[in-house]
């Protein structure tokens, strides 16, 4: 899986927040395509052909170690090259393999790693989960989604839900029928997750 593209430009030289500039690519949610889905803050996972591969990103030209599996080429801005690494029997793989045991056979396809010991778990989740991307009945809480989607009803909807019943989501993934993704998170617009 790629890098998921923000619905924004960031201000890489500054703040590293969102700006009021699409990101080149991501139009097509501003034009009301595509289904939003809850932005799970977990870990990237990806099963294919029932094996179990955790995300790994090669940082700042950071030589990958042996078994790496690139997911695209690396960021010319942010140098970050994003791949997948098999799941193993190390101590560190352990919540991973204890939301895989979960199922005997997993449908191939991308999923966010979620549960009690897994960043910090901010959707006080009671066990280890895997959540398929794109699942609209796990993703999906009725959220009242601004029309039209622009950057100031987006930051105003993500200032408006703090405290109240979705502020525990970390943002907004839109997926679009051939596959495309972009996101946008409560962080992009200097709003605490």
């Amino acid at each position: 899986m790629q890098k998921i593209i923000s619905l924004f430009q960031r201000n890489y030289d500054g703040d590293r927040l969102v700006r009021d500039e699409v990101t080149p690519g991501a139009e097509w949610v501003l034009n009301g395509e595509g289904i939003p889905t809850i932005k799970w803050d977990g870990t990237c996972c990806m099963i294919k052909n029932n094996e179990f591969y955790k995300r790994y990103d090669a940082k700042h030209g950071k030589v990958p170690p042996i078994g790496f599996i690139p997911a695209q080429e690396p960021d010319p801005i942010t140098m970050h090259w994003p791949g997948w690494l098999k799941v193993g029997s190390d101590k560190e793989d352990k919540y991973h393999r204890e939301a895989f045991s979960e199922q005997q056979y997993w449908e191939d396809g991308t999923y966010e790693l979620c549960g009690p010991k897994v960043n910090g778990n901010k959707q006080k989740l009671t066990r280890h989960i895997l959540i398929k991307h794109g699942d609209t009945v796990a993703g999906t809480v009725d959220l009242p989604i601004p029309k039209p989607i622009t950057f100031d009803a987006l930051k105003s909807f993500f200032a408006a839900i703090d405290g109240q019943a979705h502020k525990d989501i970390e943002g907004i993934v839109w997926h679009h029928p051939d596959g495309r993704m972009v996101k946008i998170k409560k962080k992009d617009f200097g709003y605490k997750w």
